[in-house]
């Protein structure tokens, strides 16, 4: 996620402004939590909000949201942006370059010879997470743009907030480690099921371990492959999608390649995510979660990539 602001004002959080682009399953939960933010304040005004699919705004607006019909809309009657877009291409269309770690540097740059002050503000979560506002945000960018948007995260869509500093491209580095560690860890637990189901290790005793030992990402990433989310069910999205699994963690391998870093774990990790992808190209292009390299462990040690839960779930 990206914010911009076009004035330093510290004016009274709840008179600002606040604009919304992009309502993905992501954006739409973290927009909803500040648009009730927003309604709780009385001298407060419509979020305005712009999605390229009118429809997935539909909710917001009969919440009280201001529907913009344009990004030049929103840009016009807000002070303070939130962008939220999940690849290269939507960020182009926003503000015509691509949001990267080796870019973003650039894009702020751009934005503040024309007055804009430009923020990268990456979250840690999956979606059911951004529901809850426990999202982890990390933000890296002017001091102005903190203070503006600061009222919005902890407490609002975040249970903390990071600050890496004033250059946005180290936020954007932040979230690149963060997705290749986290890549590296689902896979380690995608292994250790997979011994688990073959030496007879009772996987509920196992997913406590996790959760006890190694807290609740751990065991969150667990319940992913015991519950068959990492292969959601026909008409049913997934918490993570695999198509960004595989665009950000390919993102952490590149850069660490770039600077003479060898990533083995997250190199398997990606790996697997690709043949996750193969999987399902060959199944109709079902829609997989970041989690479904799970099913990749499976059948490299003689496992169907369904366990007989998803098996019996999809009967």
């Amino acid at each position: 996620m990206a914010t911009s602001s076009s004035s330093p004002s510290t004016s009274a959080p709840a008179a600002t402004r606040l604009g919304w682009i992009g309502l993905g399953s992501m954006g739409a939960a973290m927009a909803k939590k500040i648009r009730g933010h927003l309604a709780a304040k009385a001298t407060s005004t419509p979020l305005r909000f712009f999605n390229r699919t009118a429809s997935r705004g539909d909710f917001l607006e009969a919440a009280g949201g201001k529907r913009c019909a344009s990004v030049s809309e929103v840009v016009e009657e807000s002070e303070v942006i939130f962008i939220s877009a999940s690849d290269d291409a939507a960020i182009e269309a926003i503000i015509e370059q691509i949001l990267h770690g080796d870019t973003t540097k650039a894009v702020a740059e751009r934005l503040r010879e024309r007055g804009v002050l430009f923020a990268a503000m990456p979250v840690f979560g999956a979606t059911p997470v951004a529901e809850q506002g426990r999202l982890l945000v990390a933000f890296a960018g002017p001091l102005p743009v903190y203070e503006a948007v600061a009222p919005f995260l902890k407490g609002v869509i975040a249970r903390e907030v990071l600050r890496v500093g004033e250059e946005p491209e180290k936020a954007t580095l932040l979230k690149t480690a963060g997705n290749f560690m986290m890549a590296s860890l689902m896979e380690i637990i995608a292994e250790a099921h997979v011994f688990a189901e073959k030496t007879g290790l009772d996987a509920n005793v196992l997913e406590k371990l996790l959760e006890l030992v190694f807290g609740t990402v751990a065991h969150s990433d667990s319940v992913r492959m015991t519950t068959g989310v990492y292969i959601p069910g026909k008409g049913e999205a997934p918490w993570s999608d695999l198509n960004l699994a595989l665009k950000d963690v390919g993102h952490g391998v590149d850069s660490a390649q770039k600077a003479g870093v060898s990533l083995k774990a997250a190199g398997t990790a990606l790996e697997h995510l690709k043949r996750a992808k193969a999987y399902s190209e060959a199944n109709g292009q079902r829609a997989l979660d970041s989690s479904s390299l799970y099913g990749i462990v499976r059948q490299d040690s003689g496992l169907d990539f369904c366990t007989d839960y998803v098996r019996k779930r999809d009967e």
